[in-house]
């Protein structure tokens, strides 16, 4: 079994250097691989950097979005099996191990692993990394709801042939390809053993940033009366939201003790006010073409 892992890279070189680190450390795998970065525009094409590791072709695609960058990846690939990590991950060292170990059963056409956010450092927790601990990246979730996210992320190649190809920065791109998938009737598995690591936000203002792609892609819809309707009671939904959450946030196995599970709170708040504002902002402006922006261009 050959897996192609496909990197989309833009203007994150150490970032970089880690996640080639982890693939050439894995564990457990008896097959082949290859590693496809595909740079996206970046400042400096990572040359060095992947020139460092044998294994490792690298490819630039120039129209913006990680989805036209797994595309070309996709295309040079020689694996029957694709896999997709972002390039601030770290695979666990036995992700690709877990990755063939479910594609043993051929009944299985596309997986999605956990995604975990580490601490750097666990005696001093930041707000966003506790709350991001519990929030962020709930792969599961996803999953249960018909897609995975990208950064964790396997197909056999058929499967890819047949939905077709990920969409552009305009939208979601993970969320519309395993939609689309389930419209076919190809499920996404979740396997939980298929684990990668994405560190927190450094600052709110990623976190806004974050946001707003995905209010603006989630506005895109609201095309008439009633779906503004109720895009103004959804967001007044999520500035109360928080009341709900304090169940969560007080018994998740992610974080722990009083500061971690305090700081997370704090920080809930503060986003979800920041998105109930976003969210009338766009109502209000009419346009959410304006928030989605580049997907992380510096």
């Amino acid at each position: 079994m050959l897996i192609s892992v496909i990197i989309p890279h833009l203007n994150q070189p150490e970032y970089l250097s880690k996640v080639l680190a982890a693939l050439s450390s894995q564990r457990g795998f008896q097959g082949r691989f290859e590693i496809i970065v595909v740079d996206n525009g970046s400042n400096e094409m990572p040359i060095a950097i992947c020139d460092g590791w044998p294994e490792t072709q690298l490819l630039q695609e120039l129209s913006p979005g990680p989805g036209h960058a797994r595309n070309l990846g996709i295309k040079t690939a020689r694996g029957e099996i694709l896999a997709f990590i972002d390039a601030d991950c770290v695979a666990h060292e036995k992700w690709l191990s877990s990755i063939e170990n479910a594609f043993q059963d051929p009944e299985i056409s596309v997986i999605g692993g956990d995604v975990r956010v580490p601490f750097e450092d666990p005696s001093r927790p930041t707000l966003l990394e506790s709350y991001e601990r519990i929030y962020a990246y709930r792969n599961r979730d996803y999953i249960a709801s018909g897609y995975s996210g990208t950064g964790n992320l396997a197909m056999r190649r058929p499967a890819f042939d047949r939905v077709g190809p990920f969409g552009g920065i305009e939208i979601a791109e993970d969320r519309d390809w395993g939609r689309r998938a389930r419209a076919l009737g190809v499920e996404t598995h979740y396997v939980p053993e298929m684990i990668v690591y994405h560190p927190a936000r450094k600052s709110f203002l990623e976190m806004q940033k974050k946001w707003d792609r995905h209010i603006a892609h989630d506005f895109s819809d609201v095309v008439t009366p009633a779906k503004q309707a109720r895009w103004i009671v959804r967001s007044f939904a999520v500035c109360l939201s928080p009341i709900g959450e304090i169940p969560r946030i007080l018994f998740s196995d992610r974080v722990k003790g009083a500061k971690q599970r305090m700081l997370a709170l704090f920080c809930l708040l503060r986003i979800r006010i920041y998105r109930f504002r976003k969210m009338l902002a766009v109502l209000w402006s009419g346009d959410g073409r304006l928030m989605s922006g580049a997907w992380n261009r510096k």
